[in-house]
């Protein structure tokens, strides 16, 4: 099965170096990586091919003009751009561990759609670990809950890993609520049935909702990631929120609605 990892970001070399350290780590590096770009300056852009050099599997630069956030788009322009079979996304502020995609390919499964969780660096820690350069990506469950006790993650529960859940994964098939884009995976024929992401959100939140509503609607359900694939998620200053009314209305809108095809999708791309 080929897999496609699609990170995104917008302006934040040292957060997305930090990335894609852990990306090259990986235990299973049968995966391309698509860098996909919300319309970030130069320094991203050499951030991109210095990885590349560095590479042993591919890593491409989906990059669209800088209009406001536009994490839809963008990710749109990347699941177009890949011909992998299964898709996992995430962001280039959340540093996967050793085993992300090897996770994340062992528990793929057709029909289903996977959504892991993260565990919060404090704003000390994260200017600490891109200025010190700190490959927490490598550290061992001892780091770490050391770094719990000096205060410096928020929640260890992300931590704890029980690989064996079986059923127990599929206890909430259409439970949308949580699962959030910075650590989502599905086939990428499944998410081109439902077209994609809607590009009508614009602005900071709720696109991944709408997707993940779409696709519990077209019967591709929520197989839980928690406890076997967490990311580190990098402090960050809050987004730009004065959108999120506009897009809370419009994910009301489509929880009342019976589509399953986004209308301003992927298609324009393909």
């Amino acid at each position: 099965m080929r897999i496609a990892v699609i990170v995104t970001t917008y302006s934040r070399p040292d957060a997305l170096a930090a990335v894609l350290e852990g990306c090259l780590a990986q235990t299973d590096r049968d995966f391309e990586l698509l860098v996909a770009d919300d319309g970030s300056t130069e320094q991203t852009a050499e951030v991109v091919r210095q990885f590349r050099a560095r590479a042993s599997f591919p890593i491409r630069h989906v990059w669209q003009e800088d209009e406001g956030f536009r994490a839809a788009a963008i990710r749109n322009r990347a699941l177009a751009a890949t011909a992998a079979d299964y898709i996992v996304f995430t962001d280039g502020d959340c540093i996967p561990p050793l085993d992300f995609v090897a996770c994340h390919r062992a528990l793929s499964e057709p029909g289903w759609f996977l959504a892991g969780n993260r565990l919060m660096l404090t704003r000390d820690f994260t200017e600490q670990v891109l200025r010190e350069k700190l490959p927490i990506h490598l550290w061992s469950t001892g780091d770490w809950l050391r770094a719990c006790w000096r205060g410096q993650i928020r929640r260890v529960l992300p931590l704890i890993r029980l690989p064996n859940l079986g059923p127990l994964r599929k206890l909430a098939p259409r439970r949308w609520q949580g699962a959030k884009t910075c650590n989502l995976s599905a086939f990428r024929s499944d998410l081109l049935k439902v077209n994609g992401l809607d590009e009508s959100y614009t602005g900071w939140g709720l696109e991944d909702s709408d997707l993940v509503i779409r696709l519990i609607r077209a019967g591709i359900y929520h197989k839980s990631a928690r406890f076997s694939v967490p990311l580190f998620h990098l402090w960050h200053r809050e987004n730009d929120r004065s959108k999120l009314e506009e897009n809370r209305r419009r994910l009301e809108a489509a929880l009342q609605a019976t589509h399953t095809h986004a209308a301003l999708g992927v298609d324009q791309y393909l």
